[in-house]
């Protein structure tokens, strides 16, 4: 059964050993975060701090932190079965007979339960402040010492395309800067920024909602790379097999999910800007200040006795990384049903995700590693992949030991080295001469043979003869070397 809320996802944490409550007074200035970066670089429980300085609130925190919890949280023993089910779900196919055409109803009738339910009340209207509306009452992070101020950081943030009605959910760092304003940090490259510029043009206000909490799939979609026009409640409502149920806010035309915790609404002036960050991020830097847009808060709901859920970033592993390697796994199949040479994807937590992609597939012909690097670029928010690294599927790519060894005994640098022009890069990316634009590098680490110019013999790979390995397989115990 899916998770009703956040509270309930807690409570099986709990049950499993897999959550300390902190009875021990903590501040949320800058303390929090230290114990969180301990924590999560021993690969440490989740965290809820009852005893937080100042607030009647507790914070919860590193609830996605290990590849276990987020299973549990998707509740799922494999993350790759769920993109496989997706790509059956959405794949064209012509029935040949009467029970394939049933068959595609029912997958068309799967599909139309997953839209979320709207319902006339929900947990998270317990308590409606519209008069004396104040951020100050939550206990919100001031992460690492140079940060430009308090951040909430893990925000559902609604917003509706201007134009078509569209619903965007993502995730993006709010900056305090007041009881009733925040900045807005929308990237250029994302759907809340597009529906921002829409309503820039149309020179109107354009209407937002944020939600802290809610069920675990539903806050994990929000970080999700789906396409535009994907509406996350319904994604939320796939990985649960069950719809999120939404609620109307009361200040503005959006609906958040039922059983958040707390939601703040209010709306983006046009061509209101003001300094946001910096900010420590996950790329282990300092994120630069920047102008963004200014959120105002109107309205605040939230459930009785509340939790606050947040998470720090910062040099990896942090809490974040297990949740990029959750997408990974979920959109390999995805990726492999338009690329099926590829084999396995690796994007390794010290890339910090958009800096380093490694890739193995079955090779078939003559430059088809740059094939696709070329069409890694192309696909969505691979467009920021910085490096790409492509291997034979004899490598183990999740094994980082495997990966360097193939691409320092299989690479001529002169060959096998892409350089390409400036694209597209992510808006954290600091090493690129300007903002949101940097080269690309791809590595072809594949074997090479007469038909790419390599006229050389090739060595055979060292091996054990298989009589020998399963000889020394059955006297291994004997041995005593362990």
């Amino acid at each position: 059964m899916a998770y009703e809320d956040l509270r309930e996802f807690t409570r099986v944490l709990e049950k499993k050993g897999m959550l300390k409550r902190i009875k021990t007074q903590v501040s949320p200035k800058l303390e929090i975060t230290e114990i969180l970066d301990r924590v999560s670089k021993k690969n440490g429980p989740a965290i809820l701090f009852e005893n937080v300085e100042g607030y009647d609130i507790p914070v919860l925190a590193n609830a996605f932190g290990s590849m276990e919890r987020m299973k549990l949280a998707l509740e799922t023993d494999d993350l790759e079965g769920i993109g496989d089910r997706l790509v059956e779900m959405i794949k064209p196919q012509v029935p040949s007979s009467v029970t394939g055409k049933i068959k595609g109803l029912s997958k068309l009738k799967e599909i139309a339960s997953y839209p979320p339910k709207i319902v006339k009340d929900g947990p998270v209207k317990d308590v409606v402040i519209e008069k004396e509306v104040s951020l100050d009452k939550f206990p919100i992070l001031t992460c690492w010492p140079q940060d430009g101020g308090r951040f909430i950081t893990l925000p559902l943030v609604f917003t509706k395309d201007p134009e078509t009605g569209e619903r965007n959910v993502g995730m993006y760092r709010m900056h305090v800067y007041d009881a009733k304003t925040t900045g807005m940090h929308w990237h250029v490259q994302k759907h809340g920024a597009s529906h921002y510029r829409k309503a820039e043009e149309m020179d109107r206000p354009l209407e937002v909602a944020v939600a802290l909490g809610g069920d675990p799939a539903t806050i994990f979609s929000a970080t999700t790379p789906l396409p535009e026009g994907f509406d996350e409640m319904l994604f939320a409502g796939f990985l649960r097999k069950k719809p999120v149920e939404l609620v109307k806010c009361e200040t503005v035309d959006l609906e958040v999910p039922a059983n958040a915790e707390i939601v703040l609404e209010g709306y983006v002036n046009p061509k209101e800007r003001k300094t946001e960050g910096p900010f420590g991020d996950h790329t282990g830097y300092y994120s630069l200040a920047d102008l963004f847009p200014v959120f105002h808060v109107t309205c605040i709901t939230h459930r009785n006795k509340p939790i606050y859920p947040a998470t720090i970033v910062g040099k990896p592993p942090m809490e974040d990384s297990y949740i990029g390697k959750a997408i990974e796994r979920i959109f390999l199949p995805l990726i492999n049903a338009q690329l099926p040479e590829i084999v396995d994807i690796n994007l390794p937590i010290e890339g910090v995700f958009h800096n380093l992609c490694i890739v193995s597939i079955k090779k078939r012909y003559p430059g088809h590693a740059k094939k696709v690097m070329f069409a890694l670029w192309g696909m969505g928010q691979m467009m920021f992949t910085k490096t790409i690294i492509v291997l034979d599927d004899d490598v183990d790519i999740q094994n980082l030991g495997d990966v360097l060894w193939a691409v320092s005994n299989r690479i001529d640098p002169e060959r096998d080295v892409t350089i390409i022009g400036r694209g597209p890069a992510d808006s954290l990316e600091h090493a690129t001469p300007l903002a949101n634009l940097g080269s690309k590098m791809g590595i072809d680490a594949t074997k090479k043979g007469s038909d790419e110019g390599f006229e050389r013999e090739w060595p055979d790979e060292i091996k054990m003869r298989g009589d020998i390995v399963e000889l020394v397989d059955r006297k291994w115990k004997d041995l005593e070397i362990d």
